[in-house]
């Protein structure tokens, strides 16, 4: 995609940020929901409308600016609330909780690695324009990659930290959630001293190449 255009570009991401941090969050509210706690749905947040869900900041702001910059993709979304107490079994379902919103990010890629390959298809069948589908399957499959690694780094308050603090015993599991206010600052320093980037890019890659592969997509 090195030579679309930045508006180009902008068009080809727009849809897959949208939809991978939205369908992220719903993902969190519906376990937590089929857990006990009604909270996100008491509150319209179970719901794939991307208005509900938009950060100015995280949603607009941050993926552009990434775009424009050259680096690498990645956004959120306004985090569904969710009452834990509220669940069944805090702590094992605060698990479950946490890791639907990475979950649903691999789904999502496997689905928009299928819309890729569609695209490719209908490009061969002389479908011009099949090609923009095809870009846009292809920043699909990152950007939703991108979120499941970067949502299971075990960081207060990324997704990870929550699987890591249910399996704690509870007495260290208090003493590492202490962390979770200076969680945004952590992620700030990774990110400015690359080691963010470091750590996500092996396994991004990785798993990036295995489902273009998979598709047969590899090359795109």
């Amino acid at each position: 995609m090195a030579y679309l255009t930045v508006v180009q570009e902008v068009m080809v991401w727009v849809l897959p940020v949208l939809f991978a941090v939205t369908v992220h969050e719903v993902a969190h509210g519906w376990v937590a929901n089929l857990r006990g706690d009604s909270t996100a749905l008491m509150m319209g947040r179970l719901t794939l409308n991307p208005l509900k869900h938009i950060d100015i900041v995280g949603t607009v702001i941050v993926p552009i600016s990434c775009l424009v910059l050259g680096g690498f993709v990645f956004g959120w979304a306004k985090p569904v609330p969710v009452s834990w107490r509220n669940l069944r079994k805090p702590r094992q379902d605060a698990a479950l909780v946490a890791v639907a919103g990475p979950l649903s990010n691999l789904l999502m890629a496997l689905l928009w690695a299928f819309i890729a390959k569609m695209g490719v298809m209908l490009f061969q069948q002389g479908f011009s324009s099949a090609l923009f589908l095809a870009y846009m399957g292809n920043a699909g499959i990152s950007i939703n990659l991108m979120l499941m690694i970067l949502n299971l780094l075990p960081i207060p308050p990324l997704d990870g930290s929550r699987v890591v603090s249910s399996l704690l015993p509870p007495r260290l599991s208090r003493s590492y959630d202490l962390i979770e206010p200076y969680g945004l600052m952590i992620l700030v320093a990774l990110i400015f001293t690359n080691i963010l980037s470091m750590i996500l890019n092996p396994p991004l890659q990785w798993m990036q190449i295995g489902i273009l592969r998979l598709f047969g997509l590899f090359g795109l």
